[in-house]
C-alpha cells in the first residue's frame, strides 16, 4: 500500500480475509427487496480498500449481470450517493470525473482545479490524463485550454504535463538564482513577470523549492506567499498559492480545505467528498495530525458536528479516528511545527503602519485641534487627521504646545468633546505607549474581577524595556507598584509568571545551543515528583527568563526531542489561565505580528466586536509592527485587516481605525 520505504499513512486498508465473491453477495443482498441497507453498504464500502472495492465490482457483474456503481446510484440518494459512489472509482477515474464536472456546463468550478492540478504526483497527473481519455474520449489538456484563459490557463497547462523534477533533484546553485528571479519579477519590477513564477514553481522539485522559499524570505524579508497575494490577482493568484502551499506540506493543504469547507455557515459537501475519498489512502492520519495541532480541534470532531445520517457515519469511517480523545502529537504535525519555528528565526524588519509627519508643526497642530473642539459642534475629522497622521513623540509635542497657546489641558478637551469608543481610541493614541500600557492594566485589575486576559497580553509580549517604562508610568499614575497590585489580585503560579515578567529581566543574549538542549529536556520531563520542582516552575524558570533567540532554539529541541510541539504540550498538560500565559509567550516568541493578527481577528470575527481588544492592539502596535500584522492576518485569515475593520465597525470610530491600519492589502 505505501512506496518502499515509507510508512503508510492513509486511514484506510487492505481488508484482511478479503473475498470479493462474497463481498458482492453481501451488497446485493443489502440492495435486494423494498429499500436498502446502508449501514451494510457503508460498512463494508468504507472498510475495504480501492483495489478491492475494483475487484468487488468486476465480481458483481460476473456474479448478477449488473453494474455496481449504477445499482449504488439507483439505491442511494444525495451526498451519501455521491461518497459511496466516489469511493467505488479507481482514484485517477475520481479526479477525471471531478475535472469533468468542474468544466462542464455554465461556468466553470475553478477551485476544484486547483486542488487537483496543484495537489497530484508527476504519476498521478498522468494516470489522470489517460483516464479522462478513456472515461470520455476527450484530451483533457484541449478541454482545460478551451475552459480557461490567462496566466490561470498556462499554468494548469504547464502542471498537466506532469513533468516537475522529481524530489532528489536540488540545484544548489540555482537555489539562491531562483529565489533572486521570483523576487525580481515580482517585487522589485514594474508590473509582475508572471512567466517567471510559472516556469519555476510549475518545474522545480518539491525539495528545491522549500528551499528557495526559504532562500527567498531570508532576502525579500516576507514569505513568498505574500509576495504572490501582492503580485498576483484572481484565480492565478489561487492556483499559485496552492501551488506552494502544497510544496511545503501537501497535508497542511488539505487540513486547511477540509477546514474551510466546514467552517461558519453550511457545508462545502462536494470538496468534503473530494478531499476525504482521494486521500483517504494517501495521507489520511497526517491530514488529522496537521488539522488537530492548527485548528485545536480534530478532523472527526468537525465532521461530527458538521454532517449527519449514514453521511456523517462513512465520512468518519474513512477520517478513522478521533484525534481529540487520543490527545496525541504526530511526525508530521512535528515537521509542519518546526517548519514554523525556522520561518520565525529569520530576521525580519519590523514596521509600524504610523511615522513621524515630515512637514510637522506642533503649534500648527494644536490650533487646528482646538479649532475642531471650538464653538457648536466637534470637527471629529479634523481631530482624527491630525491623532493618527502624527508619531507618538509628536502628540507629545501637541499636548505641550497646545497648553502654551491656549492655557488648557488637550487631553481634558478632547474628552469632553469626543464620546464612545471614538473617545478611547484618541484619548489612547495621545498617551505615551507606556502611560497607555499602564492605564490598561490597571483597568484588568481594579473593582469587582480581574481582566486575566489584558494582563496575560501585555506581559507576555513586551520588551524589557517596555516593562520597565510601564512599571514607572504605573507608579507616578496611580502611586503604586506594578508587580504589588498584580500579586493582591492573583494568586498560584498565575501571580508567579506575572511578576516575573514584571521584573523585566528577560536575557536579551543570543541562543546558547548546550543550553537550550538542556532546557528543552526540562520542559520534556514529566517524571519529575518534586513539587519544588513543578512542571509550572520549570516553564517560568525557563519561559520567564530566557531571550526570545534561545527560547526559539528550546522549541526545535523540544520537537526533535518529542516529536511534540511544546504549544501543544503546553495545552495538554496545564489548563487555565497558566495555560493561557505559556501560551501567549510562545506564540510571542515564535511570531509576535501573528499573536496580535490572531487576537484582532477573534476581536471581530461572530457577532459583535471586541471593541477593547481591537483599540488597545491598534493603538499600541500601530509604530511597532502594526504592518507586519497586518501581512500575517491575510496570510493567516485570507482577507486583510483594512476589509474586515471596515467590515465591522462605523462611523468616525472606523475612520480612525483605517488610519491606523495604513492600507489595504
Amino acid at each position: 500500500m505505501a512506496p518502499q520505504g515509507k510508512v503508510y499513512r492513509g486511514s484506510v486498508k487492505d481488508f484482511q480475509g478479503f473475498d470479493a465473491n462474497q463481498d458482492a453477495e453481501a451488497l446485493y443482498n443489502a440492495m435486494k427487496g423494498f429499500g436498502s441497507d446502508k449501514e451494510a453498504i457503508l460498512d463494508l464500502i468504507t472498510s475495504r480498500s480501492n483495489k478491492q472495492r475494483v475487484e468487488i465490482c468486476q465480481a458483481y457483474k460476473s456474479l448478477y449481470g449488473k453494474d455496481l456503481i449504477a445499482d449504488l446510484k439507483y439505491e442511494l440518494t444525495g451526498k451519501f450517493e455521491r461518497l459511496i459512489v466516489s469511493l467505488m472509482r479507481p482514484p485517477p477515474y475520481g479526479d477525471a470525473k471531478e475535472i469533468k464536472d468542474a468544466i462542464s456546463g455554465v461556468g466553470t468550478d475553478e477551485k476544484c482545479l486547483i486542488e487537483i492540478l496543484a495537489s497530484r504526483t508527476n504519476k498521478e497527473i498522468h494516470d489522470l490524463v489517460a483516464a479522462y481519455k478513456d472515461a470520455y474520449g476527450r484530451d483533457l489538456e484541449a478541454d482545460i485550454v478551451g475552459d480557461t484563459s490567462g496566466h490561470f490557463k498556462k499554468m494548469l497547462v504547464v502542471l498537466l504535463q506532469g513533468a516537475r523534477e522529481e524530489d532528489d533533484v536540488v540545484s544548489e546553485d540555482l537555489v539562491e538564482q531562483d529565489a533572486k528571479d521570483l523576487l525580481e519579477a515580482g517585487e522589485l519590477k514594474w508590473g509582475t513577470d508572471e512567466a517567471q513564477f510559472i516556469y519555476i514553481l510549475g518545474r522545480r522539485s518539491r525539495q528545491h523549492l522549500r528551499l528557495v522559499f526559504d532562500e527567498y524570505l531570508k532576502i525579500a524579508g516576507k514569505p513568498i506567499e505574500r509576495s504572490i497575494r501582492g503580485e498576483l490577482s484572481g484565480d492565478f493568484e489561487k492556483l499559485m498559492l496552492a501551488v506552494v502551499k502544497c510544496i511545503r506540506s501537501t497535508a497542511e493543504y488539505f487540513a486547511e480545505r477540509l477546514y474551510k469547507a466546514m467552517k461558519g455557515l453550511g457545508t462545502r459537501d462536494n470538496t468534503l467528498i473530494r478531499i476525504m475519498v482521494s486521500r483517504s489512502e494517501i495521507d489520511m492520519l497526517d491530514i488529522r495530525e496537521v488539522f488537530r495541532t492548527k485548528y485545536e480541534k480534530s478532523l472527526y470532531n468537525m465532521i461530527k458536528e458538521d454532517t449527519s445520517g449514514e453521511y456523517k457515519k462513512a465520512l468518519l469511517k474513512l477520517c478513522g479516528g478521533d484525534d481529540d480523545a487520543a490527545g496525541e502529537f504526530f511526525p508530521e504535525a512535528a515537521q509542519v511545527a518546526y517548519r514554523m519555528w525556522e520561518l520565525s528565526a529569520v530576521k525580519v524588519e519590523l514596521r509600524g503602519t504610523v511615522q513621524p509627519a515630515g512637514d510637522f508643526n506642533d503649534d500648527g497642530d494644536a490650533q487646528v485641534l482646538r479649532k475642531a473642539m471650538k464653538g457648536l459642534g466637534t470637527d471629529e475629522g479634523a481631530i482624527i487627521e491630525v491623532v493618527t497622521k502624527r508619531s507618538n513623540a509628536q502628540r507629545q509635542q501637541i499636548l505641550k504646545a497646545y497648553k502654551a497657546h491656549y492655557g488648557r489641558d488637550l487631553m481634558a478637551d478632547l474628552k469632553s468633546e469626543l464620546s464612545g469608543s471614538l473617545a478611547k481610541l484618541i484619548l489612547g493614541l495621545m498617551l505615551t505607549p507606556a502611560q497607555y500600557d499602564a492605564k490598561q492594566l490597571r483597568k484588568a485589575v481594579e473593582g469587582a474581577g480581574t481582566d486575566e486576559s489584558v494582563l496575560i497580553e501585555i506581559m507576555a509580549t513586551r520588551n524589557n524595556q517596555e516593562i520597565k517604562a510601564i512599571n514607572q508610568a504605573y507608579q507616578e499614575a496611580y502611586q503604586k507598584s506594578l508587580e504589588d497590585d498584580l500579586s493582591s489580585d492573583t494568586s498560584g503560579h498565575f501571580k508567579r509568571i506575572l511578576v516575573s515578567l514584571a521584573l523585566g529581566n528577560r536575557d536579551e543574549g543570543p541562543e546558547d545551543i548546550t543550553q537550550a538542549h538542556e532546557d528543552a529536556k526540562k520542559l520534556a520531563d514529566v517524571s519529575s515528583n518534586d513539587s519544588s520542582d513543578s512542571l509550572e516552575t520549570r516553564f517560568l524558570s525557563i519561559l520567564c527568563t530566557r531571550s526570545y533567540p534561545h527560547l526559539r532554539r528550546v522549541f526545535q529541541e523540544f520537537i526533535k526531542m518529542t516529536n511534540h510541539d511544546v504549544e501543544h504540550a503546553i495545552k495538554k498538560r496545564m489548563s487555565g489561565d497558566v495555560r493561557d500565559a505559556f501560551v501567549a509567550i510562545v506564540r510571542s516568541v515564535k511570531n509576535k505580528p501573528a499573536f496580535f493578527a490572531d487576537k484582532l481577528y477573534k476581536s471581530m470575527k461572530g457577532a459583535g466586536t471586541d471593541e477593547r481588544t481591537l483599540t488597545r492592539i491598534m493603538i499600541s502596535r500601530s509604530e511597532i509592527d502594526l504592518f507586519n500584522i497586518r501581512g500575517e492576518f491575510i496570510d493567516l485569515f485570507d482577507k486583510s485587516l483594512h476589509h474586515m475593520i471596515e467590515k465591522d465597525t462605523s462611523g468616525d470610530y472606523r475612520k480612525a481605525l483605517l488610519a491606523l491600519c495604513g492600507g489595504e492589502d
